[in-house]
């Protein structure tokens, strides 16, 4: 079995997530995210979609972006 190296769950399914020449182990997609989705430089939130990015930041949202000074940008839908 291995580790999840976010909770630490000795678990017998954990599965490998391979990035930027890295390789990450974790026992569910909650962990993966913690550990890999970039944060809204606005809200703090998780980025698990599409994202925005405006002068090297990421937001969640064109909300998040336009309060931080970005108002051209737009949601994707």
């Amino acid at each position: 079995m291995a580790v999840c190296e976010v909770c630490s769950n000795d678990y017998e399914t954990t599965f490998e997530v391979r990035t930027a020449g890295g390789v990450h182990t974790f026992d569910s997609l909650e962990c993966a995210a913690q550990r890999l989705a970039p944060i809204c430089e606005n809200c703090q939130c998780r980025i698990l979609g599409h994202g925005l990015q405006a002068d090297g930041q990421m937001f969640c949202c064109a909300h998040c972006a336009r309060v931080k000074g970005h108002a051209t940008l737009v949601d994707h839908a």
